[in-house]
């Protein structure tokens, strides 16, 4: 039997903020490609997930923040065809948190077509993207412990885990 070369696994790390102004609205963007979302991405080499998560709302909607306790974990578990180069894209595990505004008027970006705060009781009627649907109820959902969820998103929709911890 043909012993295999062990690879060091790859897996893109981001985190999100539910971002909250003093009227207890929620931060939403309008991307290009999934509709409204809220604002997060993709951790930089070098970079900790909370300067991420700063760093992402800032570009995306031009908002200061404050970020506070993880709500939801999550990990996309799902292999897809890469681009650019790269052959695979693999998991994805997202911290979701909730963050504080401390100023700034929402703003378009490069990213999205616009930006703004949506009332917490209308978000969901925004969000089309399955994904972002089940990070946004685990938020509704947060009592002080974070959810855990594993789903996958092509070819379609799969939520495999969904639990406290």
């Amino acid at each position: 039997m043909e012993k295999k070369e062990w690879v060091m696994p790859t897996h893109i790390v981001a985190g999100a903020g539910i971002v909250i102004n003093d009227k207890e609205e929620v931060l939403m963007i309008k991307t290009y490609k999934a509709g409204w979302v809220f604002p997060g991405g993709q951790v930089e080499n070098g970079e900790n997930v909370i300067d991420a998560v700063k760093r992402e709302v800032m570009e995306e909607a031009g908002i200061d923040i404050e970020v506070g306790e993880v709500f939801c974990i999550s990990s996309n578990t799902g292999k897809y065809p890469g681009y650019n180069g790269v052959k695979e894209i693999p998991t994805k595990i997202m911290l979701d948190f909730i963050c504080r505004a401390k100023n700034g008027t929402p703003r378009p970006s490069e990213e999205n077509s616009e930006s703004r705060y949506i009332p917490k009781e209308n978000v969901l009627d925004f969000i089309h993207a399955p994904a972002y649907i089940e990070r946004y109820k685990a938020y509704l959902e947060y009592t002080g412990r974070p959810i855990y969820m594993e789903y996958v998103t092509k070819p379609t929709f799969e939520l495999r885990i969904k639990r406290l911890i």
